[in-house]
Formats: C-alpha cells, sequence, structure tokens
C-alpha cells in the first residue's frame, strides 16, 4: 500500500463523508461534487474531451487527439446514488481509463432523481446502450457506485431480450442490492470512509419512488446473466457495498459467467478516481485496461 493511502482515507473520512451525511438535499450534493471534481480530477491531455449526443441527450465523448480513431468503445455510466455526479464528475478518470485501453468513451448525462425517478435513468441507458452500439465497433459498458449497479442491470435487460451483447463489462464498488441484505452495510459502517450507511435507504427511496427493491432492473443481484460476457469487478474490503460486489459476482460465477473479481485492502469507495495522486487507482486502471484490450482482442493503448 501507498505511503497517500492512509492520508486519504482520514482525509474522506473528515470531509466527504462528513458531508455526505449532513447533506441538506439533492442541489447540495451535486454542486458540491461538480465543484471537487473540477478541482480535484484531470484527465491526461493526450484525451479530447467534448460535449456531444447519445440517444438525442446529453453526453460527453472522449477520444485521442492524434492517431486513428479507436475500434474500441467504453459506455460508462457514472455514480452517484442516483441523485448526484454527472459525466463531468467521472470525465476525468473515463479518459485515463481509455487512453490505457487504446479505446474511446462516452459518458451519458442519465436522468437523476428526485426529479427522475425509476424508470428514467434505466430507460435511458437501454437508449444509450442501442445508440451506441448502432454506431460503434466494439463496446465495452461500465460504471461506479450506482453507475455499476445500472450497468449491470442493463447487461441483465440485453440478456433477457436476446439483444446483441457487449463484448465486457466491468464495475468499480457496484451498487446490486436496494433490498440492502447484505451484512457489510452493517459490519463496515465505522470502517467505510466515504458513504454514510445511514443514509442509504434515504436515498435510494428517492430512486424507487415505490418500486419493489426485489425487481432485477433496479438490483441486479436478483438478475440471470446465464450466456453474459466477460465480466470484471473490484471492491475495496472496508466498503458498505463490498457485499454487493461479493454476492453478485458468486451468482454469476454460479450461472456460468466468466468473471474476474479483485478485492482490494482498505481502498475507498471508487477509489480509481483518485488517479491523479493514488498509485493504487492507476494500478487498478492500468489492470483493467489490460483487461479491456484482452477481451477486444487490441493492444494500442497506453499503461
Amino acid at each position: 500500500m501507498s505511503v497517500l493511502r492512509p492520508f486519504l482515507n482520514t482525509y474522506l473520512r473528515l470531509t466527504e463523508k462528513r458531508f455526505l451525511k449532513n447533506a441538506t438535499g439533492p442541489d447540495a450534493l451535486r454542486r458540491s461534487i461538480e465543484t471537487k471534481a473540477r478541482l480535484l480530477f484531470h484527465g491526461p491531455l493526450s484525451m479530447r474531451l467534448q460535449r456531444g449526443a447519445l440517444a438525442g441527450h446529453e453526453a460527453v465523448w472522449i477520444s485521442p487527439r492524434k492517431g486513428p480513431e479507436p475500434q474500441v468503445t467504453i459506455l460508462y455510466f457514472h455514480g452517484g446514488g442516483y441523485v448526484f455526479g454527472s459525466p463531468a464528475t467521472h470525465a476525468a478518470m473515463v479518459a485515463s481509463l481509455a487512453k490505457r485501453a487504446g479505446a474511446r468513451a462516452v459518458l451519458p448525462r442519465y436522468p437523476l432523481a428526485p426529479e427522475h425517478p425509476f424508470p428514467a435513468a434505466f430507460d435511458h441507458a437501454i437508449a444509450a446502450y442501442r445508440a451506441c452500439r448502432e454506431q460503434s465497433g466494439q463496446v465495452i459498458i461500465g460504471g461506479d457506485s450506482a453507475g455499476g449497479g445500472l450497468t449491470l442491470a442493463l447487461l441483465a435487460h440485453l440478456l433477457a431480450r436476446g439483444e446483441t451483447l457487449p463484448e465486457a463489462v466491468f464495475a468499480f464498488s457496484p451498487l446490486t442490492d436496494l433490498t440492502f441484505s447484505g451484512r457489510s452495510l452493517r459490519d463496515n459502517a465505522e470502517a467505510e470512509v466515504v458513504l454514510p450507511a445511514e443514509r442509504a435507504q434515504e436515498m435510494v427511496q428517492m430512486y424507487l419512488n415505490g418500486e419493489d427493491p426485489n425487481n432485477p432492473s433496479v438490483s441486479p443481484l436478483f438478475a440471470d446473466f446465464t450466456g453474459g460476457p466477460p465480466v470484471w469487478v473490484t471492491a475495496g474490503d472496508t466498503e458498505i457495498l463490498l457485499d454487493d460486489s461479493r454476492r453478485i459476482v458468486e451468482r454469476m460465477q454460479a450461472q456460468g459467467v466468466d468473471v474476474t473479481y479483485v478485492e482490494e485492502v482498505d481502498l475507498p469507495h471508487v477509489w480509481p478516481l483518485f488517479h491523479n495522486s493514488l498509485p493504487e487507482a492507476r494500478a487498478t486502471l492500468k489492470t483493467l485496461a489490460a483487461w479491456i484490450e484482452d477481451q477486444a482482442g487490441t493492444s494500442t493503448g497506453t499503461l
């Protein structure tokens, strides 16, 4: 572990976790993460970020400034509990991943709760994937936290309907169980340095708006992934969402899916966001990029 890791954990516990615990509403959460992302997260200069559209809605497209257009597209769904976050808050991390993997990427701005509860984000994810599939070669879908759960719910939907599948799927610390039945929600409540466990139900209820949390489209832990493409998942052992990762990996493996699971020690929720400063974040992106290249049959990235 790097020297920076314990300092980052302490900083996040004293600032981010406290803020998330005490924030008064979605607007405050959104303003805060947007500001912090502008100050703290920066993508590689060799990658171009452009505002555009996907499926008729706003999106951020990421591609190399020089060289041929990549044949692999990463469709990425940001995290934020379905309530906050945006393409801008996660674009720097995804640009770093895309550079390493020799890919381009697109981050759709999906509708957020409570203004747009389920199934708004889910329906938008389906439309974004179909549009991306139509205009791209190989497509890898991924996401983090709630966006990771959205990614896996999208995969289950595609499988259930026999649609063309992505070449591979990945998720950072995905939220997969909105019934919150995992023990880690309780057992890691103190050790978790970012997410306050006591606010999980409140945030998710904004998204569910009366929907059954056992619905696989909101809790992919209960979905059928038989016949799915290769999947890569990572989580930290002190996260409250640890069991969300462990259990869905076990479920997919039992259903015959080729799953790579990487569990790290004492790293914060979605630590790859801190790729500018945290060595472990860069190492995770490097590992994932190599896996993406393997699935896509390419080797053009920069590690």
